[in-house]
């Protein structure tokens, strides 16, 4: 045998060989097409669609560290909370400020689809708040359905939406959260919007809020009213051995003549704000708003004094103005409002410890922050806050109080991660 006969005998073998192993090859099936989430910008950046369906979804929120430091020693008055007086609890060393700090988480979800009917939303925002001695809390913060021009669920009363000044603490005339079922109609800038709120009182009639806007590329106008079917100022105002509240325990609160009303009547007030966008500068806004209420109501308050010994005003006419002007990276703010409370007497002056009660008192706050951009995501915020509430009636209030006048200074220094 040559060596030409046997490379053609090797080359044969081979070929038969290849030909058996190719009809044992597999071949492999086609994966099926998966279904990736897909980028929704119908609604803006941050949504998606959510996998099989036409709903889009956007998730965000942030985590919140935040210092606070407020001066305990109000002008010589003697601050209580309980019954006891909180400088003592909180420094035994006669220190006269307390500094205490806090944790927050906070979730927003936002999904929404197109229907026949207009947009269909739902929201959810939820948060959970830790204090360094402890204290923990978590609850659902806002939750709401929209669609179209409706709206039903809890969250800021529309007597409260787009309202306050420009720093971080606002000075909001009755800054409400509710639940609401409400209605807007918005057309070319323009929006007109009624709401009835439930004012947790237990009746069939709800509150009713109605709120007239215009905004444009130089800014916004816009005047709410507000109709509450009670008399009622919520939540406690509490100096020295004197509590001013509603809730306050072995006082009969239908005798608190000219703090707390049960007529019948109701209790009307009005507000309104305009905003200019640039005028000074780029980049900056100028808010002016005020207010005016024909009787005290949970729409007409102002919180004051931070920390733990944060209080209430039923305020019957107030007048602000906050300015904010960003560089860049770099922010700054400054507001301040002014006003007069209701006549906080009772009838019955002797009703606390034999101590007659001051009248209207006078109040101003002042408010001033930074805030800076650390990089993206990453922002600082330092705040101060300086508050005075001033009685009409003096000798009332040092027989009461121990001074006619009480302040506090108070800031914090807050960093923010969001996303």
């Amino acid at each position: 045998m040559n060596i030409k006969s046997l490379l053609l005998g090797s080359a044969a073998a081979l070929v038969a060989v290849s030909g058996a192993r190719a009809a044992d090859v597999i071949v492999p099936v086609a994966a099926e097409p998966a279904d990736y989430v897909r980028i929704c910008d119908v609604y803006g950046t941050g949504f998606y669609y959510i996998p099989g369906t036409e709903t889009c979804l956007s998730i965000s929120g942030y985590v919140r560290f935040k210092y606070s430091v407020s001066d305990l020693d109000t002008s010589n008055s003697t601050l209580v909370r309980g019954g006891y007086d909180f400088r003592d609890r909180v420094n035994a060393e006669g220190d006269d400020y307390a500094a205490y700090s806090s944790v927050r988480g906070r979730l927003n979800f936002d999904a929404r689809e197109e229907t026949e009917l207009g947009t269909l939303r739902g929201f959810l925002r939820v948060q959970a708040t830790n204090m360094a001695d402890g204290d923990a809390s978590f609850d659902m913060d806002l939750g709401y359905i929209q669609l179209g021009g409706l709206t039903m669920g809890y969250l800021d009363s529309l007597w409260s939406e787009g309202d306050g000044l420009l720093t971080d603490t606002d000075s909001s005339i009755g800054d409400l959260t509710v639940n609401r079922v409400s209605y807007t109609y918005a057309a070319n800038g323009f929006s007109a919007a009624v709401s009835l709120e439930d004012d947790a009182t237990g009746d069939f009639a709800p509150d009713v809020v109605g709120k007239l806007a215009y905004s444009g590329g130089w800014g916004s106008i816009y005047i709410a009213g507000s109709y509450d079917e009670e008399v009622l100022l919520p939540s406690p105002l509490v100096f020295g051995r004197v509590g001013l509240r509603g809730h306050l325990a072995n006082i009969d609160v239908s005798e608190m003549d000219g703090l707390i009303v049960n007529d019948g009547e109701g209790a009307f007030a009005v507000k309104g704000g305009l905003s200019l966008k640039d005028l000074v500068m780029t980049d900056s806004e100028l808010k002016i708003e005020g207010s005016y209420a024909f009787d005290p109501s949970a729409y007409s308050t102002l919180s004051v004094f931070s920390g733990p010994f944060g209080s209430t005003l039923p305020v019957e006419w107030s007048a602000g103005a906050g300015y904010a002007q960003s560089f860049g990276k770099l922010g700054v703010a400054v507001s301040g409002l002014y006003g007069e409370t209701f006549d906080l007497s009772t009838g019955n002056t002797a009703f606390a410890y034999g101590a007659p009660l001051p009248g209207n008192a006078q109040f101003y706050q002042i408010v001033g922050n930074v805030g800076y951009e650390i990089t993206k995501n990453f922002d600082m915020l330092a705040e101060i806050s300086y508050t005075d509430l001033e009685f009409d009636n003096s000798p009332r209030a040092i027989t009461a109080f121990g001074t006619d006048n009480v302040s506090q200074t108070a800031g914090f220094l807050q960093f923010i991660r969001s996303f």
